[in-house]
């Protein structure tokens, strides 16, 4: 089948590939030439494991093209995917500015029937607003021509995407069209060769499923952060409630770890989104403002934890912080537990110096240049020249080399021999034994 993909980020990229990784024929649209121009010779803006070689070899084989020209593009295809950034305007809703651009850009270039699908994450209700934009423009140029809307949302892990999209959980496919259903039957026939999972339902239901599983997931974090800081003041081990609530079958063990709390570009964003939303048709969402309340409070817990050490004013500190994205493995800084640990600091009047095994690059783009020219934050190119001299080491993402570390080389490093865990990744006998002073998220120190 031949696709086109509108947007070149995250979503819209893997979801391109791996489309084109089946066969498919894939036309991927940008505004951004220079974006175009990298991804056509084979370089992606983003890190995603496994990512880079499928869109060199699918581009090489000609399933897989970039262009500028969204007239182009559906020239020769019949399903337009909508993958464009919906981020957050102030009052938490959904910006809806770039999905809309695009569909009347469709509604301009449309001559033949389509089916127009929304892989953005997007609220209740705008597929219809997608809708009358496409049909808006298609009246305008005196025609009819016949086209349906589809909910496709998507459920990407970063670091885990490509697998996420081959092998998916399910599929929701929201429509009311038994002619679009079919068409995106055999789009997805290729990923239910064993097992057809594919949910159909309507449009709106589609577009709530996708906001319900993040806020689900993002309630799990933000209520065993709850109870660990509960553990924290009650001498209990937070490890072995995790352990003990996880073997329940109607729990599991899924999002019960504690931690510093949750970032990235979805479930923070999504969790206001759907605030905004219940708060315009004037239901009080008690819950969802909860979690999102809980988890804002949770990223300032580990600076809370260095400065209870340390006292308040901590000029002429210096601390190592191990880990910048918001999860092992991505270089997304977007709500970074650490981007906001790093303002704190800084902030009180500490030195940094800081490791991440992907997201350097990332840093040194995104964080303020004013950090690097005082000379607040130093990026250091291995995880061990990160503790040089520092008055303790904080662990904020857990990437996979940090788990096992020399604990010995590290105290000789360190100026003074204090871990701050923020994601309970060592066991607190273990760094005391070796000659360290502990502090995690719940856990008895």
């Amino acid at each position: 089948m031949n696709l086109t993909v509108i947007g070149t980020g995250y979503v819209g990229l893997v979801t391109g590939t791996c489309f084109a990784e089946m066969g498919n024929t894939v036309t991927c649209v940008d505004t951004d030439p220079a974006k175009v121009a990298q991804l056509g010779q084979g370089q992606i803006p983003i890190f995603e494991p496994g990512l880079d070689a499928m869109v060199k070899n699918n581009s090489k084989d000609g399933r897989l093209r970039f262009t500028t020209s969204l007239a182009e593009a559906m020239a020769d295809s019949q399903i337009y995917f909508i993958a464009v950034g919906t981020p957050s305007n102030g009052d938490g809703s959904a910006d809806l500015r770039q999905v809309l651009a695009v569909a009347r850009e469709i509604g301009r270039h449309l001559n033949a029937y389509g089916v127009v699908v929304d892989k953005s994450t997007v609220p209740v209700g705008t597929a219809e607003k997608v809708r009358e934009a496409i049909q808006g423009e298609l009246q305008s140029r005196g025609v009819n021509i016949d086209f349906d809307v589809v909910s496709n949302p998507e459920f990407l892990k970063e670091g885990a995407a490509i697998d996420d999209f081959m092998r998916p959980d399910r599929i929701i496919v929201g429509s009311d069209s038994d002619r679009a259903r079919e068409i995106m039957r055999q789009l997805y026939a290729p990923f239910n060769m064993n097992r057809d999972r594919t949910l159909y339902m309507g449009v709106r239901d589609a577009e709530m499923t996708k906001y319900a599983a993040n806020a689900m997931l993002a309630t799990k974090i933000s209520f065993i952060n709850e109870i660990a800081g509960l553990c924290d003041r009650l001498d209990v081990d937070v490890e072995n409630v995790r352990l003990g609530i996880g073997s329940d079958a109607r729990i599991g063990y899924s999002f019960i770890y504690p931690g510093c709390g949750y970032g990235g570009s979805c479930f923070p964003k999504d969790v206001k989104a759907i605030i905004h939303l219940a708060e315009s048709c004037r239901f009080e969402p008690r819950l969802l403002r909860s979690v999102e309340e809980r988890n804002q409070a949770q990223r300032r817990v580990l600076c809370q934890k260095v400065r209870e050490r340390f006292g308040d004013d901590l000029s002429g500190l210096t601390f190592g912080v191990w880990g910048l994205a918001f999860k092992p493995g991505t270089d997304d800084l977007r709500e970074a537990p650490a981007v906001v640990l790093l303002h704190e600091l800084i902030g009180a009047g500490a030195k940094v110096r800081a490791y991440d095994p992907v997201a350097m690059d990332a840093a040194r783009r995104q964080l303020p240049a004013a950090w690097f020219d005082n000379g607040d934050l130093v990026l250091c190119e291995h995880q061990y020249h990160a503790l040089q001299d520092v008055d303790a080491m904080i662990l904020v993402t857990e990437w996979k080399p940090f788990r096992t570390p020399d604990f010995h080389a590290m105290r000789k490093l360190m100026k003074q021999p204090v871990i701050f865990d923020g994601r309970n990744q060592y066991e607190p006998q273990t760094v005391k034994q070796a000659g360290f002073e502990y502090q995690g998220i719940g856990r008895k120190s």
